[in-house]
């Protein structure tokens, strides 16, 4: 709306002080234009006295009964209902009119006090004021909506994240733990080593998720090769990530936690074995979009699917990138295609 930019751009007061004038001098335009006859009317002695009373008073009465108007119902009159901003400035008005006719009378000039030109004048004064400041009240209702459902939209959006980290949190842990406890009972101290470090790389990344919204595609991608090696390591190099993300277009952006829920699903829903390797891979496609894929080698014994990891990702996708992903499957692979932002 022109009018609310333009007010918050100039601020306030200056706004309600320029309009007015402009605005009276919409009013008192008629006026204007009928001076001369105005002043061929009323003689040469009194011109003028009486062209300064047309052009300066009435001029002054209107250009204030307009900012008034606008303060009124803009700062004073926060109710929805138009009939009752149009009572309240008809009271306005008509106090202008009785100050513009005791005025006029007391200054000997009173032929048009009460005609129907200058009654139309205020009737239409008190519509404009009407006008205006109930659009604005219905501009800043809409803003205000606005705001309320964007905040709860974040706000949902973090619990999301949060119900998402509480669920990672436990069952990633005790697995991470036994792929720990494995390397130990084999007295590798290096690869121990070396699985401790890049377990508190993908701890630190999972804890830090709920201070952060959108990441890199170079953080997503350090977290998922950190990721990577606890799970080669669990299943012995039958879990394998192949990565072809150029450097040059890793400064791309997605929601943080993006392909932990996707990389927990591969493991929940498909055997990991010597008999059925598992390979994940993940490039982007001509779109710069994101494109997660791996075979599908369904378990005997299906685990039940509540779809909480997805939907949540999905919500996520069109909250923050404002589109969603895409999923297929082709020739027996699992796709999964992620936007970007720049």
């Amino acid at each position: 709306m022109i009018i609310v930019n333009f007010l918050d751009r100039i601020g306030s007061r200056h706004f309600i002080v320029l309009t007015g004038l402009l605005l009276g001098l919409f009013v008192v335009w008629p006026n204007i234009i009928n001076l001369h006859g105005d002043v061929y009317s009323w003689g040469k002695a009194d011109i003028f006295f009486k062209a300064a009373f047309v052009w300066v008073f009435r001029y002054i009465i209107f250009a204030a009964l307009c900012s008034i108007l606008l303060y009124v119902n803009i700062y004073i009159v926060q109710d929805e209902k138009i009939s009752e901003r149009f009572f309240k400035c008809v009271g306005i008005s008509a106090i202008a009119y009785g100050i513009y006719v005791l005025v006029s009378l007391s200054a000997g000039i009173h032929a048009d006090c009460f005609t129907g030109t200058l009654l139309f004048q205020f009737f239409v004064t008190c519509l404009i004021g009407t006008t205006i400041g109930h659009f604005y009240f219905l501009y800043k209702e809409k803003d205000r909506k606005d705001n309320e459902i964007e905040k709860l939209k974040i706000e949902s959006l973090q619990s999301r994240c949060d119900a998402l980290a509480s669920q990672i949190n436990p069952h990633f842990f005790f697995n991470s733990l036994n792929g720990l406890t494995s390397l130990i009972r084999d007295e590798e101290k290096e690869k121990s080593l070396d699985y401790i470090v890049q377990l508190s790389n993908v701890f630190r990344y999972i804890l830090q998720s709920d201070k952060k919204g959108l990441v890199t595609l170079r953080e997503e991608l350090n977290f998922v090769e950190s990721f990577s090696y606890l799970q080669e390591v669990r299943y012995e190099d039958k879990f394998r990530f192949i990565v072809d993300v150029p450097e040059n277009r890793r400064n791309l952006k997605l929601p943080v936690l993006s392909l932990l829920p996707l990389i927990e699903n591969i493991v929940k829903h498909n055997m990991v074995d010597s008999e059925n390797p598992m390979m994940v891979r993940i490039f982007l496609d001509e779109n710069n979009e994101l494109i997660v894929s791996n075979p599908i080698h369904e378990k005997l014994d299906k685990p039940e699917k509540n779809g909480i990891g997805l939907t949540n990702l999905v919500n996520r996708f069109e909250l923050l990138i404002g589109k969603g992903i895409r999923v297929n499957v082709e020739n027996d692979t699992f796709i999964v295609h992620l936007p970007l932002k720049h």
